[in-house]
C-alpha cells in the first residue's frame, strides 16, 4: 500500500527528466482517476489516503511504460473526445484538440438542418461520427476506413456510446464509383497529412506507437488524400454539399487552389485555437 502523496512524488522523481512539470501533472491526474477514481480535487485533499498494492503495482507498470515514451491515452486504452468515451490502441491515433475544433465547427454550421447525410472517411477510432452523431442526432452518418483493425475499434465505441453509425471497410485511394454508398450532404475527413520529411519534427511518443498508416503521406503526395476524396464527393456528395478537411498547415494556399480547380465555392480557411491553418470547408458546385 502507498499513499496518494507518495505516488505522486514518486510520478515527478520518476519522470522529472523525461516530460515537462504540466505533462507530469496530466498523467498524475489521468492515472490515478482511472485506476481510483479520485478527481482532480481529491488529489489536493485526500493525499493521506492509502491505495492498496494491486493499485500500486498498476501505476509501477504505467510508470515504466510512461518513461519508455508510451502514450497515456495508449495504457489506459481510452480517452476523452468532445465529451465522449474513446477507447484507443495502436490501431488508431489518439484524437487531438485541432479535430474537436473542426467537429465543433461542423456541428454549429448544420445543427439546423434536418435529416443530412454524412461521411467520414479515415474514422480510425471513429471520435468523429461518433461527436457528430451525439450532437447532431437527426443525421444519418457513416463511417469508412481501410483498417478492419481501426473499424472494430470504432465499432466498438458505437456500442459503449450507443450511437448509431453505419461502418464501411473501403480504401479511398482505390474506391471508384461505389453506387452502394449513395448520396452525402456532407462529407468530412482528417486524413494522413504528415509528411515523410516532417518526421523529425514530432515527438517520439508519436512515432514509435501511433499508426504510421493514419499519418503519413509522401513527400512528393502532399495532397494524395485530399485529391481521392475530392474525386470521390464527385460522385457521392450533392450538389452545395460542403467538404470539411483537417490539413496540414503547410498547404492552406494549396488547398484552396485544388478546391477552386474543382469547382468549388464559399471556401474558407480556419485557423485553430493555436492560429495555425488547419481546417478548411467548401460547397460543390
Amino acid at each position: 500500500m502507498a499513499s496518494i502523496n507518495s505516488i505522486i512524488k514518486t510520478f515527478k522523481s520518476e519522470l522529472r527528466h523525461i516530460y515537462p512539470n504540466n505533462e507530469i501533472q496530466a498523467f498524475i491526474e489521468i492515472l490515478l482517476a482511472y485506476y481510483t477514481g479520485l478527481s482532480k480535487t481529491d488529489l489536493i485533499i485526500k493525499t493521506d489516503e492509502t491505495v492498496d498494492s494491486a493499485v500500486c503495482q498498476q501505476i509501477e507498470s504505467s510508470i515504466v511504460r510512461l518513461k519508455n515514451m508510451e502514450p497515456v491515452q495508449y495504457i489506459i486504452g481510452e480517452t476523452e473526445f468532445y465529451d465522449l468515451k474513446i477507447k484507443v490502441n495502436p490501431a488508431v491515433l489518439i484524437p487531438r484538440p485541432e479535430t474537436e475544433e473542426l467537429v465543433h465547427w461542423l456541428i454549429n454550421n448544420h445543427k439546423k438542418d434536418k435529416k443530412t447525410r454524412v461521411l467520414d472517411i479515415g474514422t480510425g477510432s471513429g471520435c468523429i461520427p461518433l461527436a457528430l452523431k451525439n450532437n447532431l442526432p437527426d443525421a444519418e452518418i457513416f463511417a469508412l476506413d481501410v483498417s478492419k483493425k481501426a473499424l472494430e475499434i470504432a465499432k466498438k465505441n458505437a456500442k459503449i456510446n450507443k450511437l448509431d453509425i453505419s461502418f464501411v471497410q473501403l480504401d479511398i485511394l482505390n474506391a471508384k464509383n461505389n453506387n452502394n454508398l449513395g448520396m452525402f450532404d456532407i462529407i468530412v475527413s482528417n486524413p494522413p497529412y504528415v509528411r515523410g520529411q516532417e518526421k523529425t519534427l514530432m515527438h517520439k511518443n508519436v512515432l514509435d506507437n501511433e499508426p504510421h498508416l493514419a499519418l503519413f503521406v509522401k513527400n512528393n503526395e502532399a495532397l494524395v488524400f485530399y485529391e481521392a476524396i475530392i474525386g470521390f464527393a464527385k460522385h457521392h456528395m450533392h450538389k452545395k454539399g460542403c467538404l470539411y478537411f483537417e490539413i496540414n498547415e503547410a498547404y492552406g494556399k494549396q488547398m484552396i487552389e485544388l478546391f477552386e480547380k474543382n469547382n468549388y465555392k464559399n471556401i474558407e480557411l480556419k485557423q485553430d485555437i493555436n492560429g495555425k491553418d488547419r481546417m478548411i470547408r467548401a460547397m460543390k458546385y
